[in-house]
């Protein structure tokens, strides 16, 4: 295989190895948050508790990081590398989730806009906050079997051999 045949597999690869180190890192933040009690009176001692606001930031941050990543990179790079044009986003998604590798693109697209709202209307109402905030830590599992499923597809029917994909060591794959 020449170089440019190889190159969009590399960087399919390298965005690969970026997610499962962001899995890593966002499974360590849901466990250090959701170690809590989450409800709005939670939220509201966020004020007084800047450690433990920082603790949400950086959960938060690494959510919306990792769903960007496979979504904006991920999923374009290993389209590519199977020798399709990605499209437009709602596209990947679709062939995302007719390849097996996201199992809902509707589910997908809620917990884009849950992103959205952690983000932008961080604790306007604590109560509608700290549900999302439960709501965003279910969907943390959506983001690592994603992840799971594009590596085990990578190595099943794309024949990319194991050395080179990364491992599956976070606490919930």
């Amino acid at each position: 295989m020449n170089r440019a045949q190889t190159m969009p597999t590399d960087r399919f690869l390298a965005t690969l190895m970026i997610v499962a180190q962001e899995a890593q890192h966002l499974a360590y933040s849901q466990s250090r948050v959701f170690g809590e009690n989450i409800n709005a009176e939670w939220v509201r001692s966020l004020e007084n508790q800047p450690e433990l606001a920082e603790r949400l930031e950086a959960f938060v941050s690494r959510f919306g990081r990792m769903q960007d990543t496979i979504g904006g990179k991920l999923f374009p790079r290993w389209l590519a590398a199977q020798a399709e044009e990605p499209g437009t986003h709602i596209e990947v998604l679709n062939r995302a989730e007719r390849l097996g590798v996201l199992e809902d693109v509707e589910r997908w697209l809620e917990a884009r806009a849950l992103r959205n709202r952690l983000v932008h209307e961080y604790m306007e109402n604590p109560e509608e906050f700290a549900a999302d905030l439960i709501l965003a830590g279910e969907y943390c599992d959506m983001l690592f079997d994603t992840y799971t499923r594009l590596r085990d597809f990578a190595a099943e029917r794309m024949g990319i051999e194991n050395e080179r994909l990364p491992g599956l060591r976070t606490p919930h794959l």
